[in-house]
């Protein structure tokens, strides 16, 4: 896919990026019942501008959302640090993975890359050589354990009206190309690979789930992954 200069950098510059200050990507959320006296659930989010929830209030990302749900569900503290920004590839993961504080482990990990590599037209290569790259440190992030681990399809932007102003062509296709791809590493890796996708083509149709920027997902779009995401994560951290 081709795209003007100018526009490359587009899921950078609209709304704003991931915070790195610790008070934010250490938030602790307490459930309002009374909490059993268990360990804090230690939840670490990887990706780009849809982790980061670019275009909306961040509280309402859905890592926000699924750090809530998560302490409302199993009624126990938990902290979620985030490693997104707008506008990174894969390989702006990986540097900013080598440069970030983290834990030595996690109780789970999301990962959700991918779209920048694709927009800014990088040769698929590129992404076959460094997701599997981001979803091993992940995985050892977990602490080697595959079920601690969920990665996230590319939602697919050509269904805003920001991607259809633009006028590409085979948006779509080219987004299939790389979530099958990742879908199979992490079915290869025994991870759970998450398809929220088809949400993402419903924007035209219902426009409350692109938020004000016209490119981004809004709060209700994350919700409905939540529905996808909560119950398999649920069940993990229960055993």
């Amino acid at each position: 896919m081709k795209g003007n200069l100018l526009l490359i950098a587009f899921f950078a510059v609209l709304g704003p990026a991931c915070s790195t200050d610790a008070a934010m990507d250490f938030e602790r959320m307490e459930p309002e019942r009374n909490r059993q006296s268990t360990a804090t659930i230690r939840y670490l989010a990887l990706g780009d501008s849809y982790t980061a929830g670019t275009g909306i209030d961040t509280l309402q990302s859905f890592p926000r959302q699924l750090q809530r749900a998560l302490a409302q569900e199993l009624n126990r503290g938990v902290s979620v640090q985030v490693v997104a920004t707008a506008g990174w590839r894969t390989d702006n993961l990986i540097d900013a993975l080598e440069e970030e504080t983290l834990e030595d482990s996690y109780d789970l990990v999301t990962l959700l890359i991918g779209v920048n590599n694709q927009f800014q037209n990088r040769p698929f290569s590129q992404y076959e050589d460094e997701f599997p790259r981001l979803l091993n440190r992940a995985l050892d992030l977990a602490g080697n354990d595959p079920d601690r681990v969920t990665v996230l399809s590319i939602p697919d932007y050509s269904y805003t009206p920001f991607g259809q102003d633009l006028g590409f062509e085979n948006i779509s296709q080219e987004i299939d190309v790389y979530n099958n791809f990742a879908a199979t590493i992490a079915e290869q890796n025994g991870i759970p690979f998450v398809d929220i996708t088809d949400i993402s083509r419903n924007g035209l149709e219902d426009t409350s789930l692109v938020a004000g920027d016209h490119l981004h997902l809004s709060e209700k779009a994350y919700q409905m992954f939540l529905n996808r995401i909560v119950p398999s994560v649920i069940s993990k951290l229960k055993d």
